[in-house]
């Protein structure tokens, strides 16, 4: 069994005797307050955290950590305090045990709930110190190995809470080897059968390949000697999860898989690795388009590595992966490299550009936290922000952005500054205008056109995939709705009071102070967004404002005010919409609809959707619209034509020159002779739409022209 005195044997390596000894104090604090409590396999609960701060050790952790490891469960399970801890261990250890401690004087109602709201203060202690994610990962690591105490269903929750995101964290902070073995024994927590199967399958073909492997390791090594560089070629191994995802994901054989032999080879300096890659390649054919250089370019996480693929002999792939002892060391331990150099007293740059990139991603889990609308709005956002695999794209001036495979320029634009994508609206790749949804590659040079006017649109949210970009989108559009819906709320609560000869103005405070705390609402603007959304009628706040009795419309008429009809312009945003039943344009006869939550829809006044809604004249609205208007709207023709070719060519071109879009097109076949084409367009009035009209009427075989209501 594993004691203090072999953990601290081990610690003795790169710690000093008064580090080792405060480690040790915490251990026995830790027994002691633990006393009495066992873990599900009935050993002492104390041998769990004294395993942590192993694995720690492992990772050349330093003191603090190792102290925080052993006390980790004080909190939680017993009746010491933080303030207890910082007494006796100062407040830099009890900041880091209380950031791992999960919410226990909380009551959930759901368990979902509860682990969001555990992993937000998580993220919170984070970034006061990004050591309390690594402790956080150990204690993981360690309750994996031993959950085989635990009931089935829990077993397959806490390895799929782990596969989600401890093991992605993991790898987001480039601890290769604990994201291995946390995804390995998630995987076989999950699929137990599966796991084994492989891993036997794996043992098996190791042992027939043993030979070939050795060949090849040989005769990489004596290439590299007879160069005269310096370099360890060592074989590489699948695991087990990585292997039964290429076989599902890429519907692969498992002998496809394991016909790919892998080598690391570990050499001295950068100018060595581009050597030793220049013998590989006299050695072996390369394979076309399989190269990466993650040294000049390192990944998110600060991996380094040159990648090449190999034709062998008789055309076996060999997969060779070249970097440095500090790459290597930062490859298996990530940010801890950190801490393992400051140990040594040789800070690298490798292990600070870590530590640097680590704590930039812990300040975008900070933005997103900001604006995500609850806690498990924001662990869906980290999810989706932790799968690896990068593009690198460049700014104007020569700058590398890093961004998840499938980006677009949006995603882009929010990575660069919140501010710039909230009011992007156009952008150039390598120097030619594309839209804005574009999948960017890696390479490309990205220039970011913003407007003061520009503000994010609901279609966004269909094709970002940053977390940062979608977050940051939903909070813009949340604020926009909020502010436009006080506004529209002011002007028809205005337009009510005004059949009563007053305003919201000129009403006395009391009467609105009275109505709010009636209602329950914190002020006046909670009041008016809700008139904006339409969850109140802003006729029936104005009676209760005024307290006095209204003369009621006749049966069917509108309740128009003395102030006259809504002036609209289609630029209102949100709160303002346009039904797609009727494709009502500016000059036609209009009339708004309150609908709850989508504040007013402006319908034609002859819309057949709005008989039901005659009979409730405070729900509609007179409206008027504007003599300012820029916005293009949407409308539906229907034109019977002759069946020939280039029909749709001469459409196209015809509206194209009458200055307006198709928007959709679609035709059907009513006999051999005649077809109808269903056409959408984008035009500024009905004046335009007259135009384009008469145009269209003018080509040869154009018979019936008509607009398409309801």
């Amino acid at each position: 069994m594993f004691t203090i005195d072999d953990l601290a044997d081990r610690l003795g390596g790169y710690l000093p005797l008064d580090e080792i000894q405060q480690v040790k104090r915490a251990f026995y604090y830790a027994e002691q307050a633990h006393d009495g409590q066992q873990r599900r396999s009935g050993e002492p609960y104390v041998t769990h955290p004294l395993a942590v701060a192993n694995i720690l050790a492992n990772m050349h952790m330093d003191h603090q950590s190792l102290m925080a490891a052993m006390l980790h469960d004080v909190i939680e399970d017993t009746g010491v305090s933080k303030e207890a801890l910082a007494k006796q261990f100062g407040e830099p250890v009890a900041e880091l045990v209380d950031g791992v401690s999960k919410l226990t004087q909380i009551t959930f109602e759901d368990k979902a709930v509860a682990q969001a709201e555990n992993f937000q203060k998580m993220v919170l202690a984070m970034s006061r110190d990004i050591r309390v994610i690594i402790v956080k990962l150990a204690d993981r690591l360690h309750n994996m190995r031993t959950l085989g105490a635990l009931r089935p269903d829990k077993k397959r929750r806490i390895a799929r809470e782990t596969l989600e995101i401890y093991a992605r964290i993991a790898s987001r902070l480039g601890i290769n080897t604990i994201r291995v073995e946390l995804e390995d024994l998630s995987f076989h927590a999950l699929h137990p059968m599966r796991s084994e199967r492989i891993k036997r399958a794996v043992s098996k073909a190791r042992g027939n390949r043993r030979s070939t492997i050795r060949q090849l390791q040989n005769s990489l090594q004596k290439c590299i000697d007879d160069d005269g560089l310096t370099g360890t070629v060592i074989g590489r191994q699948k695991h087990l999860l990585s292997i039964y995802r290429k076989m599902r994901d890429q519907r692969k054989s498992f002998a496809e898989i394991m016909d790919v032999f892998g080598f690391r080879i570990i050499t001295d300096n950068v100018d060595s690795c581009y050597r030793i890659l220049g013998a590989v390649h006299n050695l072996y054919k390369p394979v076309p388009g399989r190269f990466k250089d993650y040294i000049a370019i390192p990944k998110a996480n600060g991996y380094q590595s040159l990648h090449t693929t190999l034709f062998g002999t008789r055309g076996m792939p060999i997969e060779v992966q070249i970097r440095t002892r500090e790459m290597e060391a930062m490859a298996n331990n990530g940010i801890a490299a950190h801490w393992l150099y400051k140990a040594g007293q040789t800070e690298r740059p490798i292990a600070a550009g870590s530590h640097a990139r680590a704590r930039e991603w812990v300040r975008g889990l900070l933005e997103m936290q900001r604006h995500a609308g609850n806690s498990l709005e924001f662990i869906e956002h980290v999810k989706n922000d932790l799968f690896p695999d990068d593009i690198y794209v460049f700014t104007p001036k020569g700058d590398i952005m890093e961004l998840p495979q499938g980006a677009t320029v949006i995603d882009f634009a929010y990575s660069v500054h919140t501010d710039i994508g909230n009011s992007c609206i156009a952008c150039r790749i390598d120097r030619h205008l594309a839209p804005l949804s574009t999948r960017l590659e890696s390479g490309q040079t990205l220039e970011v056109i913003t407007a003061p006017g520009g503000r994010p649109n609901t279609s966004w949210l269909s094709f970002v995939v940053t977390a940062k970009a979608r977050s940051a989108i939903r909070h813009a559009l949340k604020h926009q709705q909020h502010t436009e819906s006080i506004q529209l709320g002011r002007r028809l609560l205005n337009k009510a009071l005004a059949d009563y000869d007053t305003s919201l103005e000129e009403l006395p405070d009391g009467s609105l102070h009275h109505l709010l705390d009636e209602l329950s609402l914190k002020n006046e603007d909670a009041l008016l967004e809700s008139i904006g959304l339409g969850t109140r009628l802003a006729h029936a706040i104005a009676r209760q404002l005024v307290d006095a009795p209204r003369e009621e419309s006749a049966e069917g008429s509108l309740p128009v005010s003395q102030q006259g009809s809504i002036m609209i312009s289609g630029t209102e945003g949100m709160v303002i919409s346009f039904a797609r039943c009727c494709h009502p344009l500016p000059g036609d006869p209009v009339i708004g609809h309150l609908s709850v939550g989508k504040g007013i829809v402006v319908h034609r006044t002859d819309c057949r959707n709005l008989d039901e809604l005659r009979s409730d004249p405070e729900k509609l609205f007179a409206l008027q619209w504007s003599q300012h208007i820029e916005d293009d709207f949407p409308v539906a023709l229907r034109i019977e034509v002759e069946s020939r070719r280039g029909l749709v060519a001469e459409l196209a071109s015809l509206v194209t020159d009458a200055d307006a879009n198709i928007e959709r097109i679609g035709i059907e076949e009513r006999d051999a002779r005649l077809s109808i084409v269903n056409l959408t367009l984008a035009v500024r009035d009905r004046v335009h739409l007259a135009r384009i009209i008469k145009r269209t009427r003018n080509l040869p075989h154009v018979g019936k022209i008509s607009r398409v209501l309801n």
